[in-house]
């Protein structure tokens, strides 16, 4: 582990290097906008705030600028964390379901679990907005202002209609039409900024 800047959104702990010295990655897993990187005995939570990114290259790669932070491989690489704004995070949590970061985050849209069903008993006696309502993120997460409105163009419903005004079929038909809108982007590599680049470093 290499830190170079710990100043992120929140600092960088002092003793990460220690902790993850000699460790290894069991699994990698997301949780809303967080990547959660499951080690023996804890977890390394990552956030990318708005534009920072992760890349693997070789660990002896001169680092630029706004290159923070280094997890250091066995095969000589290295998984480099750049965040030119800073509002990232690189964190340790011993139990993700208990950190305040995680712990009240709602529905995953990609998950077998979420339909009509659940987003109607969360919207029982609202009077927000529907575009709203979805982009609250202890409600539904990773749907924001664009896939909100593309999700509720493709069901046939207007973003300022109240969330407790919604009927069963359409909640159902706003479900999926959120499921295909993300699936979409995920296809497409996202919508995002103009300057994003993949973990290979290619637009």
């Amino acid at each position: 582990m290499v830190v170079r800047n710990p100043n992120l959104r929140w600092p960088v702990p002092k003793d990460l290097k220690r902790r993850l010295r000699g460790e290894r990655v069991r699994d990698i897993r997301r949780r809303g906008k967080y990547l959660l990187f499951g080690f023996p005995r804890g977890h390394l939570l990552v956030h990318l705030g708005m534009s920072g990114r992760l890349t693997v290259v070789p660990a002896a790669t001169a680092p630029r600028k706004h290159d923070h932070v280094d997890l250091v491989l066995d095969d000589g690489k290295a998984l480099r964390f750049n965040d030119a704004r800073r509002f990232g995070t690189v964190l340790w949590v011993d139990k993700p379901e208990e950190h305040a970061l995680l712990r009240n985050l709602g529905l995953e849209p990609l998950d077998d679990s979420f339909d009509g069903k659940a987003l109607a008993q969360r919207a029982k006696g609202r009077s927000v907005a529907v575009k709203q309502f979805l982009m609250n993120g202890n409600i539904v997460t990773g749907v924001g202002n664009i896939y909100a409105s593309e999700a509720l163009f493709r069901a046939g419903i207007h973003p300022a209609r109240p969330a407790g005004r919604i009927s069963a079929a359409r909640w159902d038909r706003l479900a999926r039409s959120i499921r295909t809108t993300l699936e979409s982007a995920i296809d497409s590599g996202g919508s995002t900024l103009r300057d994003f680049v993949s973990a290979e470093g290619r637009p």
